[in-house]
């Protein structure tokens, strides 16, 4: 069985692109994108070396930093992939993969993190966080329609989903009216493990861009001077997150894989503002033996459990992130660190592969009916 994976693109490793590394460990595929501009690390790490087969989009002028300004491309560029020689698609989709062309005969499972964000659930907060108003946020809510229009008709062509979470689950029974298998994305035990040592600062981990609300955690720590938070990822904020934070804040960039573990490990807590579609890191940072204080919303319901492995707070204000950093000051209960990891061995990498592998092998044999 010849087997083809398509992931939207390919730039950093995130959440997402740690499933892609596990479905690629799980089934011998060749790799399809839009675009692939990762670096030597992420691409040994996530693709096993290989280079993924990508679209025109990866040759037009400033695609390695500013793929997002073609969006209204990418419907015609990942229909463009030619996938007629493959038994078996297997799409990992936030945005466009679940689009590609399904030939007869072929069985297409598509691991959904989320029906394309921007354009289904954030559409306002989007144009907000870009400050976009006027003949510009009108141009590209008509490009954001367009793309619903185009991601409902390319439905038919996914056999299966499997959600991310019962949150993604619910959104695209909503949106698409299609049912999903839930599973929630692999934790590498092997690498995100215990660490014995003093725990000094707490830790905000992301992609540096506006609805993580990064800002926002930042804000809290300028009214606590005496508590340590260090940023670890990039993006396009960056700049202006750091050229505003207080002296308590250290940003740390794009970190190697082994960085990322080391400041898990180290952190008294990490600290999640976003309303995200599941976010793996709680769960990561949990395998470390280290709690999260997350936002009462979304995938976080899912992944932090409260007096257990962490605690929310109610609203993304500053404020509100700053009461609960005081509150796990204070001694609040929770769980010892030995406990957190143990709760996510059910988590584990290799028990994720063989879910899948199960998944994928029942929809082959039903659709072989």
């Amino acid at each position: 069985m010849r087997v083809a994976f398509v992931h939207d693109w390919l730039v950093v490793s995130g959440g997402a692109e740690k499933v892609t590394r596990e479905i690629l460990r799980t089934f011998d595929a060749d790799v399809f994108s839009i675009i692939d501009f990762l670096s030597d690390e992420d691409r040994a790490f996530i693709l096993g070396g290989k280079r993924a087969k990508t679209t025109f989009i990866q040759h037009l002028p400033f695609a390695r930093k500013h793929y997002r300004y073609f969006l209204p491309l990418f419907p015609l560029a990942i229909e463009r992939l030619d996938l007629s020689g493959y038994d078996l698609i297997i799409s990992a989709s936030y945005a466009v993969a679940k689009g590609v062309r399904k030939h007869p005969g072929q069985v297409h499972v598509c691991y959904i993190h989320t029906p394309m964000r921007y354009a289904w659930v954030r559409e306002d907060d989007y144009l907000k966080d870009h400050q976009m108003s006027g003949f510009k946020a009108w141009a590209i809510r008509r490009v954001l329609q367009r793309l619903r229009t185009w991601d409902l008709k390319t439905n038919s062509s996914v056999d299966r989903f499997v959600a991310n979470s019962a949150n993604v689950a619910q959104r695209v029974k909503r949106i698409y009216d299609r049912d999903s298998d839930v599973l929630l994305p692999p934790v590498d035990t092997a690498l995100f493990t215990l660490h014995e040592g003093e725990r000094k600062h707490y830790v905000s981990a992301s992609r540096l861009v506006p609805y993580k609300r990064v800002d926002h955690v930042i804000e809290a720590f300028r009214s606590m001077p005496d508590k340590r938070l260090l940023i670890a990822g990039d993006g396009p904020d960056r700049e202006r997150l750091e050229r505003s934070a207080p002296s308590n804040v250290h940003f740390l960039g794009h970190s190697s894989l082994a960085d990322h573990v080391r400041v898990l490990q180290t952190s008294k807590a990490l600290i999640v503002a976003a309303d995200e579609d599941l976010g793996l890191t709680p769960l990561e940072a949990q395998a470390c033996g280290t709690p999260t204080l997350a936002l009462r919303k979304g995938g976080y319901l899912e992944t932090v459990t409260e007096g257990f492995s962490g605690h929310f707070f109610n609203t993304d204000e500053p404020s509100a992130i700053a009461a609960a950093v005081r509150r796990f000051e204070e001694g609040a209960a929770l769980a010892a660190p030995n406990e957190l990891r143990a709760e996510m061995m059910r988590y584990d990498s290799t028990l994720f592969r063989a879910r899948m592998r199960s998944i994928i092998e029942r929809v082959i044999l039903e659709h072989a009916r």
